[in-house]
């Protein structure tokens, strides 16, 4: 291809299903600037004649599963301005002059197996706009790499490795930041007020470190007008979460869309000063030891569709007026929710998996709301069913009694529903077989009775999410109504109305299924 066309400047092999290794003799292709080949199935090493191409800006592999290391003679491109070789298998140190490569604005290694230190001479690449090294091996402390030569950088991702040692506060010298991402490393200190120079910064993940001082960081995060994107899980173990209304001024966080502090063991209530968060639409302060109940003012919170209080000590009734969130109620109001991309992905791991999902918009976040593993009692409010755009609700594993509301049956985009593990008592609702959406349904270990719904989604749950339940029969269960039990001797008249009511509702539940089988054209009609 090379020699037939000596003058090719672009090869762009993207997004296809080639396989096997990349050819040699690209090199001989002089005046190539762009080579793409991401989103393929390509393995091996990168050919070393690639590094001979003189005029090439950009080098585009990602997604791929090419092995080996970087080549320190990938330093002689010296007017590439992309390298982006993020998810492959690659292995090894980042070369050590790879500062050479001078013209560099986009560098993104990440989710490969890097392993060494950060280079200090990537310094050198003043031009970088976005750096992404996430995913990887890497080590050492950040505290020596001179980040006041990136005043271009825009996206810093460096989660997700092993980096140690105090947080490299110098990066607040890079002005023009709108999105950095420490996440899952193990650094220390605490934060800074320099984060306040960075104002441009719209999304910052701190997740999984280990700093300290969430009274701190509060009182100095929420000066960051532009901030949209908080993720701070996984630190200040088993400190205080400061619930001082007063903490987070009338004009603290006026951008905040997403807050994230699950996973740090703190104490405390559910902070009054949240109702101040006007932009918030996520929240997450799951797996804390917060006390007390739930507010109703969550409620009030105008664009809140996201809520995870789950694995807390949270006890008391369920707020109805949580079920009054107007982002929930209204599909219009959720539709308005922002559909930009983040700035950087938000990664969550629900119900433990060990899959992570990757949300890049605001929008693509569930309209959900979990509160499992908690204290609660009560009933299930009826207003559960006015949250028309929920898709998950999960309850499991408190101590909520009563009856399942046959409301629940309006939440027709519902795909989730976790009961299981509570006091629920009274039969499964037959209407909740009009959701239609809902592919999972949890009811195990409760106290429920009578017939489990058949026909639509209810035909394919799995027969643990209906035991625990000793009077529930049919469905998936397999099994008849329970025989009832002998009475005595001498019954009163209540009793002897409540044997014959029982024969009557086994017999005609018997005829109504006949019927049904009979009719089912007009049952289908009828729902």
């Amino acid at each position: 291809m090379c020699l037939s066309s000596p003058q090719l400047s672009t090869l762009d092999f993207s997004y296809n299903d080639f396989s096997d290794h990349i050819p040699r003799g690209l090199g001989r292709c002089l005046r190539l600037s762009v080579l793409r080949a991401g989103f393929n199935h390509l393995s091996g090493e990168i050919p070393r004649d690639i590094y001979n191409l003189s005029k090439l800006e950009k080098l585009v592999l990602p997604a791929n599963h090419l092995s080996g290391k970087i080549d320190d003679d990938i330093t002689q491109l010296k007017k590439l301005t992309s390298l982006e070789l993020y998810s492959n298998n690659l292995e090894g140190d980042i070369p050590k002059d790879i500062g050479k490569l001078s013209s560099l604005q986009v560098l993104q290694l990440h989710t490969n197996n890097i392993t060494g230190t950060v280079p200090l001479s990537l310094a050198n690449c003043t031009n970088l706009v976005k750096l992404n090294l996430r995913k990887n091996q890497l080590e050492g402390t950040l505290s020596e790499l001179d980040f006041s030569r990136f005043q271009r950088l825009s996206i810093l991702d460096l989660g997700n490795n092993s980096f140690s040692g105090e947080f490299p506060w110098r990066v607040h010298s890079c002005k023009s930041l709108t999105a950095m991402r420490f996440a899952s490393n193990k650094l220390t200190g605490q934060v800074s007020p320099q984060v306040l120079e960075l104002e441009s910064l719209s999304f910052l993940s701190l997740s999984d470190n280990q700093l300290t001082n969430i009274t701190g960081a509060l009182s100095i995060l929420q000066g960051c007008r532009n901030l949209s994107t908080l993720l701070i899980g996984k630190n200040f173990y088993n400190e205080t979460f400061p619930s001082d209304r007063d903490l987070i001024s009338p004009d603290g966080f006026p951008n905040l869309r997403i807050f994230a502090s699950g996973g740090c063991g703190m104490r405390g209530e559910i902070p009054a000063w949240l109702i101040k968060l006007n932009s918030l639409a996520v929240m997450d302060l799951s797996q804390n030891q917060l006390v007390g109940s739930i507010p109703g003012w969550l409620g009030t919170l105008p664009h809140l569709f996201y809520i995870d209080l789950s694995d807390n000590l949270l006890s008391g009734e369920l707020p109805k007026e949580l079920f009054q969130l107007r982002a929930l109620m209204f599909l219009k109001d959720y539709d308005a929710t922002e559909r930009n991309n983040l700035k950087l992905p938000v990664y969550i791991n629900p119900n433990n998996l060990t899959a992570h999902y990757q949300y890049n918009k605001l929008s693509s976040f569930p309209p959900a709301i979990y509160i499992r593993r908690n204290n609660l009692k009560g009933s299930i409010p009826v207003e559960t069913g006015q949250l028309k755009a929920l898709h998950a609700l999960e309850l499991s594993h408190n101590c909520l009694s009563g009856s399942i509301p046959n409301e629940l049956s309006n939440l027709t985009n519902l795909e989730r529903l976790d009961l299981s593990n509570n006091n629920l008592s009274g039969r499964i609702p037959w209407s909740l077989t009009r959701l239609h959406f809902m592919s999972y349904f949890n009811v195990a270990n409760n106290t429920l009775q009578g017939p489990i719904p058949t026909g639509s989604q209810f035909d394919t749950f799995p027969r643990a999410h209906f035991e625990g339940n000793s009077l529930l029969f049919g469905g998936v269960l397999l099994n008849s109504c329970p025989a009832p039990t002998q009475s005595p001797a001498t019954t009163t008249d209540e009793e002897k109305l409540t044997r014959i009511f029982t024969v009557a509702v086994a017999t005609g539940f018997s005829l109504t299924f006949t019927l049904v089988i009979l009719t089912l054209n007009c049952y289908v009609d009828m729902i």
